[in-house]
């Protein structure tokens, strides 16, 4: 439920702060005093679009904040997405002078969509113009929707269209690409066949270089290896036996002075390293060997990966790479050109679209009954005494939104067939058919508030005195604010406010003022009677507020 609404710099409203109770709420002033400007605020909180034009003229940014009692599945929201939750949900948004907005929730920064998405369940607004929007066949399908809770049966119905024409569009473009494909697919095989027979295993080329350079300077390896082992070892003057000898020498000289000892440790150091040196040598030629033929036939090796790799304009080392990549493609081409498995695939599609649209189909039908029922039941209570509402289901091509299209009909008077509403319905009628469905369709809304923002324009006398009935009745179920010029509308109102136009200093500003009794007999007697009060207007006011009582 909305418990409060905070204006600051808002089109002509400098500033207002607004308390709600639960129950019947309405909004009235004369024309162009800002009534319809709350409800356009409240919008901003819930996502709305925001521009510069939305500020006070002077300002430097317009603030408005939205205070909601919060749900267990609204906390549940805001859980889950890291802000604070408590007992009261606060949506805040701020525009500045150049167009730029930004949201809060609860303090915490929030995007647009956050916004919208906690707006969806807070707050449904029926606009002004609701009726007009009404002749829209889009519209009477939504609204037929909602009557009937078909939220997950349309959602499943366009995934499953979303499926089936993914299907068909890749069963015609391998259809019509068979040809191209074949091609490219043998220039593919050929590839691959010739990778295959090569079987460079990653990482082989490197291994066949460094082969390659051992075994091409295999000679002046061993030569080079066998001179070092001479002067190391083998040689008169070789460096072990000398560095051994004074390793020796300074070790008798360490009985007489202890200095010494770190010179000992250093040569004794190089010594040890020295033998290490001698022996990983000497293996090192014991397995050195000139392999003339494994010589060749690493060049022969290295010989078919250059030649492969200049036919397929790679370097040699990118050759295991390719023929996985290659392998992979053949394996998409097989898919998208086994033209059977591609059928199949769509049919299967199909079928699955159709068996949820024909789930959405049986809902519908029952729904429209209902809608159509309930409808021409009010309708006899809006001076459209005989007349009759019907919601037509005709048959049209599969689309995301179901296997038939949606129309409104309507008789106005009784021994009349229905027609389409669009055809049939005066602008008065409309938009008593209009509001007849926003109070029906909001009977089962989920969300606690529900908005009317003049959606009682066209009517009046009796009528407007069953309009305001229709919308206290649904504040017994729900919070309503209804924004209305309508004297018998206001009312039937638990609490009334008034919105009016001040001057100061040269600038209009609109100012909200929430009624008294007295008060009210006030208003109610200017929508009665205009500028001029008399006795006898304020009588019929007050009797007004006394038969709803």
């Amino acid at each position: 439920m909305l418990r409060a609404l905070h204006i600051r710099d808002f089109v002509i409203v400098e500033h207002a702060e607004i308390a709600f109770g639960p129950g019947f709420t309405v909004f009235s002033g004369e024309t162009g005093a800002g009534k319809s400007i709350l409800i356009d605020a409240l919008a901003l909180t819930l996502g709305g679009r925001a521009d510069a034009g939305m500020l006070r003229e002077g300002a430097a940014r317009a603030d408005i904040s939205a205070v909601f009692q919060a749900s267990a599945a609204q906390q549940a929201w805001l859980a889950e997405h890291d802000i604070d939750a408590g007992d009261e949900l606060v949506l805040r948004r701020v525009v500045d002078a150049q167009g730029r907005s930004r949201g809060y929730i609860n303090g915490v920064p929030a995007t647009v969509a956050q916004l919208r998405q906690l707006g969806d369940q807070l707050v449904d607004i029926h606009g002004q113009h609701a009726h007009q929007s009404l002749l829209r066949a889009d519209a009477q399908r939504d609204l037929l929707d909602a009557h009937g809770g078909h939220n997950e049966l349309r959602q499943a119905v366009a995934q499953a269209w979303k499926a089936w024409r993914g299907a068909a569009a890749r069963l015609e473009t391998a259809e019509r690409e068979a040809g191209t494909l074949a091609t490219e697919r043998d220039r593919v095989q050929w590839q691959a066949d010739e990778l295959d027979k090569l079987d460079l295993k990653p990482g082989e080329w490197d291994a066949l270089q460094g082969e390659h350079d051992r075994l091409a300077h295999a000679h002046s390896l061993l030569e080079g290896a066998q001179q070092t082992l001479a002067a190391l070892d083998d040689a008169d003057d070789a460096v072990q036996p000398r560095l051994t000898a004074a390793t020796q020498r300074i070790a008798q000289l360490l009985r007489h002075d202890a200095s010494l000892r770190t010179v000992h440790e250093e040569l004794d150091s190089a010594r040890i390293a020295v033998a290490e040196a001698v022996s990983d040598l000497q293996s090192y030629l014991d397995k050195l060997e000139l392999d003339p033929q494994r010589l060749a036939q690493v060049e022969q090796r290295m010989g078919a990966a250059f030649d492969l790799a200049r036919k397929l304009r790679r370097e040699p080392a990118e050759l295991p790479a390719l023929r996985e990549s290659l392998h992979a493609q053949l394996r998409e081409m097989q898919a998208s050109g086994d033209l059977d498995a591609l059928r199949r695939q769509a049919a299967q599609a199909e079928a699955d679209y159709r068996q949820h649209a024909a789930q959405l189909s049986s809902a519908r039908r029952k729904a429209a009954k209902d809608l159509g029922k309930r409808v021409s039941a009010a309708m006899q209570q809006l001076a459209m005494q005989g007349g009759k509402f019907e919601v037509q289901l005709n048959e049209a091509p599969p689309s995301g939104a179901g296997l038939e299209a949606v129309e409104f009909a309507v008789a106005g008077h009784a021994g009349t067939t229905p027609r389409a509403l669009a055809k049939v319905a005066s602008g008065g009628e409309l938009a008593r058919i209009s509001l007849a469905l926003s109070v029906i369709a909001s009977r089962a809304a989920r969300v606690p508030t529900l908005i009317f923002d003049e959606v009682d324009s066209g009517v009046g006398g009796a009528v407007a005195e069953v309009v305001g009935r229709l919308l206290r009745e649904l504040g017994e179920r729900h919070q309503v604010l209804c924004v209305t010029h309508l004297p018998q509308v206001a009312a039937c109102a638990a609490a009334h406010y008034q919105v009016s136009k001040v001057e100061t200093g040269g600038a209009t500003r609109s100012r909200i003022a929430e009624l008294g009794k007295a008060e009210r007999v006030e208003e109610i007697a200017r929508m009665l009677g205009g500028i001029k009060l008399t006795d006898t207007t304020r009588k019929h006011a007050r009797e007004m507020l006394g038969q709803q009582r």
